[in-house]
Order: structure tokens, then sequence, then C-alpha cells
């Protein structure tokens, strides 16, 4: 007498990745490499040395031309400066990047202008990664229930808003580092939707990556409006 056929076990194979979710984890490594370094680095304007979290790297191009290079992949010396909007329109950039860099350089008029474009733009792509995976949240109710949840780390209240409902954010959590360098349309626009004005980050190295380059942005901002 023959039992029952004994089945062979067999592994469920793990479903393929899409092509949505490999993009997700290519960024979110990116991201990461950016993140991780603390090095220190060289102000060429005041000779101060400070974080290289909180300065802007440049470099010369073959052609002589000063561009930024926030990414800190392009090849050549890096030259390092604070997101300061004074001297990157000041009289004396020209001579700080040439004196840095041992040779005559032409310094774009843009420069501060093209910076602030670029900044802006990464925090928008890093922040729609961020929605991508699961990490950000927008809207007021939305905000709240990542507080009660104890998953906000960061939050972010569009510059154009209205100053009460910044303070009505900032009052759910007055501890956590709030971002407020970005239009409620520049917002908007990074998570594909229309103008938001409040929303908030899970912590990890996309928030923090968020977070500086929006210090940046902002500091880069203050600076426009005073002038």
């Amino acid at each position: 007498m023959t039992g029952p056929a004994i089945k062979k076990y067999r592994p469920a194979k793990s479903p393929a990745p899409t092509a949505a979710s490999v993009a997700v984890n290519e960024e979110l490594r990116a991201a990461d490499a950016v993140a991780r370094p603390k090095k220190q680095r060289r102000n060429i304007a005041d000779g101060e040395t400070g974080d290289r979290e909180t300065m802007v790297r440049f470099v010369i191009a073959p052609d002589g031309v000063v561009v930024v290079d926030l990414e800190g992949k392009l090849p050549g010396r890096g030259l390092w400066l604070a997101a300061n909007r004074d001297v990157l329109q000041g009289a004396r950039l020209a001579a700080l990047f040439s004196r840095a860099a041992r040779e005559k350089v032409t310094v774009p008029a843009d420069l501060a202008d093209k910076l602030e474009a670029l900044l802006a733009s990464r925090c928008q792509n890093l922040m729609g990664l961020a929605r991508r995976a699961g990490l950000m949240v927008a809207g007021y109710e939305q905000v709240r229930g990542s507080l009660r949840a104890g998953k906000a780390a960061v939050l972010i209240a569009a510059s154009d808003g209205a100053a009460d409902g910044r303070d009505k954010i900032r009052h759910l959590a007055p501890d956590l580092p709030l971002i407020d360098s970005l239009t409620s349309a520049e917002i908007g626009a990074a998570l594909g939707a229309g103008a938001m004005v409040h929303a908030a980050l899970s912590d990890g190295r996309l928030a923090r990556e968020i977070l500086t380059t929006a210090d940046k942005l902002g500091a880069l901002r203050r600076g426009s409006q005073a002038a």
C-alpha cells in the first residue's frame, strides 16, 4: 500500500521588483551617500572651518567658470561657501574664488539665483522620494495624525501660508525642527498635488537631508528678502 504522495516544498518566489521600487531604492542609496559624511571644510570667505553640511561645494569648470556642485560629485577641487546671498552677490566673490583656486575664474552674475533654484529643486526631489517611500504626509489633519502616532520628526509649513497656520503647527510640536523655506506651490509640486501648506516627515536620512538642504535654501531666501 502506498501512502499519499509527498509534495516537494518549494519556497515562494519573491515578487519581481517594479521599475518604481528599483528607482526609489536607488535614490534612497544616493541620498544616503550624500547625507552620511560629516566632514569639516574651510569656508573660503572667512577661512573658518565648519561642518560641510552647512556649506555648499563649488568647483571650477574647464573653461574657468564657477559652478555649483550640490551633490559633491563633480571632478576638481571643492571650494566651499556658506549659503549667504550677501557673499554670493558681493563684489569680492570673483577674487575669493580666484584666490582659493589659484587661478583667474569667472563667476556667473546669477550664481546666487542658480544656487537657490538648485536647492529648491533638490528639496522637491527629495520630498517626492519621501512621499513615494511613505515617509511624508501632507495636510493639517494628516500632520496631526502623524504627530499623534509619534512618526513625525520634521514639520513643514509653507513660507506663504498664514502666520497663524504656522503657529498652529509649531504649537503641536514646539521641539521638532520646522522647515518654512518652501512655498505652498513648491511643496504641492513636490507631492504631485496642488498647493500644500502643511506637511511632516518621518525620521531618517531623507528627513535629515531635506532639512539640511532647506536650511541652506532658507538662508539664501532670507538674504533675498533683506535686500
